[in-house]
């Protein structure tokens, strides 16, 4: 269904992180330290800053100018946005003209600071691979710049937490490109990380706010954070502070944005009249970290002015209006560059621009833009949001499967997809059950494991088994190592009523690996979508309303067709608010709190 010209506010009267100001964001001490670091080690990482106006070392580049070169540098400013918009694009379109000076200025961490890391995605059958990478924003007040720009100067002193993360999805085929944003309010576990700085270990802690993660050693905690949350593998990180986003905005000349009406948010400063207009410079930033004044104060409808910021600035950089200058596009560089913070594998300017150059076939009307389904948070639902079980498992199985969520992919066909011989007798096909039904959002169902694998060997698998090793997993997914087994999987998968994104290949296992995910928490065929079994947690009004108390079988703000749960099998739910690249529609709801 496509985004709807006013983004409205859910549909309840609670505001997930409506409780603070939106300058300092969610401090892990509102659940007394749980993420096992000491509150007292003010270690920061340098960020670097960047000046609105970066013009130096410009004397050298026009000599670069010639109309070939100035051609081809607008090709590239046109394409590279599509990935970080503006980040990837500007260190992209520059590179030719000082390439060291801009290595010089990017920031590099390790990409991945925890002990579980996921193999990547699995290449199709061109050898083609998705990509995924993680786009963080940080709230770091490590510079005089991003004091100024931040506020609150009692946290200069604090490590950053990560208020933006997005995780951008490019398709093996490079056709489509999916995003996904988790409100920085969210509760998840935090998995075992090690600061690469001092080797301080930091344990795994359960039900932890996810953009605390930025502080257990950096960005690569993070990354460890979401693959576990979502079970996506992430291949690269890039990560952006206030001074960044300022010097950004300005280098490409603003970006247009929509409100339906008058708005003044003073927690942030956003002051902006009715109806479309650009933002830029420090006003950039104030819509992007404008809480209170959008939909009804909560960190989601933050998300969603983020979505139609990002979206408006891919337009506006593939239009190539802006761009077609040399000195416009240094100063684009000098202000990615000096923003990011990347992973070492990505860590110059022509990895950015490979990366670039190999998305550049995505058209803006194949992107897709989305919020992580959401239910408030029973410890504390005021303030907090943890996965909606079903619609969050169900987006995140379909990145991982690498399945557009506009829903035009054509319907893939597996059918001769796996030579070799044909399945084995039942009694033949060994598999290895786990439990891994305890989540962030539930607690572990015990003997989980050990039930499934015993209804499988009364169905006639004789050689399931149960392994009682601890696993964390939102969805039910049946692993098989190589292609000639994929028979037995799909035999097993019938078998269960597993669909069929469950069931995937890796090398990270020898032979069937079964995992029961939180979404399959009772019975012995797996749920199908929208039934009593697909999830145990009450909904809030991002899909059939909060326990629909007052209305019945009314349906909630995310389920407009009355059909409870009842999603397309290839497409974002309409619970994660999906917005496409090409609605030029959108214009965000003003909170009635905050017109004038």
């Amino acid at each position: 269904m496509r985004q709807s010209s006013v983004r409205g506010p859910r549909a309840r009267g609670g505001a997930p992180g409506a409780r603070g100001d939106g300058d300092a964001g969610t401090s892990g001490s509102e659940d007394g330290g749980g993420n096992g670091e000491d509150k007292k080690d003010g270690k920061g990482r340098e960020e670097g800053t960047a000046s609105k106006e970066s013009k130096e070392g410009k004397g050298g580049k026009k000599a670069a100018d010639g109309s070939s070169r100035r051609a081809r540098a607008a090709r590239i400013a046109r394409w590279a946005a599509l990935c970080l918009a503006v980040v990837i694009l500007g260190t992209a379109a520059a590179g030719y003209f000082y390439y060291e000076h801009l290595n010089g200025n990017l920031k590099k961490d390790p990409l991945n600071l925890g002990d579980k890391r996921l193999d990547r995605s699995a290449a199709n059958a061109a050898g083609q691979r998705p990509l995924n990478i993680l786009l963080l924003g940080s709230d770091s007040r490590n510079s005089p710049e991003n004091v100024a720009l931040g506020g609150a100067r009692e946290d200069a002193d604090r490590k950053p937490l990560a208020d933006v993360q997005m995780l951008v999805h490019v398709s093996a085929d490079r056709s489509n490109m999916s995003v996904i944003s988790v409100p920085r309010d969210t509760r998840v576990t935090i998995p075992k990380c090690t600061d690469p700085e001092d080797g301080k270990v930091y344990r795994e802690t359960g039900r932890q706010i996810i953009n605390t993660s930025l502080m257990n050693g950096g960005p690569g905690c993070t990354v460890a954070t979401w693959e576990e949350l979502t079970g996506i593998p992430v291949d690269h990180f890039m990560m952006i502070d206030f001074a960044g986003v300022v010097s950004m905005a300005d280098a490409v000349g603003g970006v247009p944005v929509c409100v339906d009406s008058n708005v003044y948010d003073d927690k942030s400063g956003l002051r902006l009249r009715k109806g479309e207009q650009k933002v830029k410079g420090e006003q950039a930033l104030q819509w992007l970290r404008t809480r209170h004044g959008f939909e009804d104060g909560s960190d989601i409808g933050r998300t969603h002015a983020q979505h139609m910021y990002m979206n408006s600035m891919v337009r506006q950089l593939k239009s190539g209006t802006k761009l077609s200058d040399p000195g416009q596009l240094t100063d684009l560089a000098e202000a990615a560059t000096k923003a990011l913070t990347v992973d070492k594998d990505l860590g110059s300017v022509k990895k950015l621009y490979d990366l670039a150059d190999d998305i550049k076939r995505v058209p803006s009307g194949r992107i897709t833009m989305t919020t992580m389904p959401w239910i408030s948070d029973p410890q504390n639902p005021d303030a907090h949001v943890i996965p909606k079980p079903g619609d969050a498992d169900k987006l995140f199985s379909l990145v991982r499967n690498d399945i557009a969520l506009d829903g035009k992919d054509k319907k893939k066909d597996d059918k001769g997809a796996a030579p070799g011989r044909p399945a084995s007798p039942k009694g033949s096909i060994a598999v290895t059950v786990f439990n891994g039904t305890g989540t962030a959002a539930q607690p572990v169902v015990t003997g989980r494991g050990s039930d499934i694998a015993a209804h499988l060997v009364k169905q006639g698998f004789s050689k399931a088994t149960a392994d009682s090793t601890p696993r964390a997993q939102a969805d039910t997914t049946l692993t098989y190592a190589k292609v000639s087994q994929r028979a037995d999987a799909e035999t097993l998968a019938k078998a269960l009523g597993l669909p069929d994104t469950a069931v995937r290949m890796s090398t990270a296992v020898d032979g069937l690996t079964l995992v029961i995910g939180g979404d399959w928490r009772t019975g012995t065929t797996y749920p199908k979508a929208g039934s009593a079994d697909a999830g145990d947690a009450k909904d809030d009004g991002k899909g059939t309303g909060k326990g629909s108390s007052e209305d019945g079988d009314k349906p909630g703000d995310g389920d407009k067709n009355g059909e409870k749960g009842k999603q397309s099998d290839n497409k974002a739910p309409e619970s994660s608010d999906p917005l496409n690249g090409n609605d030029t529609s959108a214009c965000m709801k003003v909170n009635s709190l905050n017109r004038f």
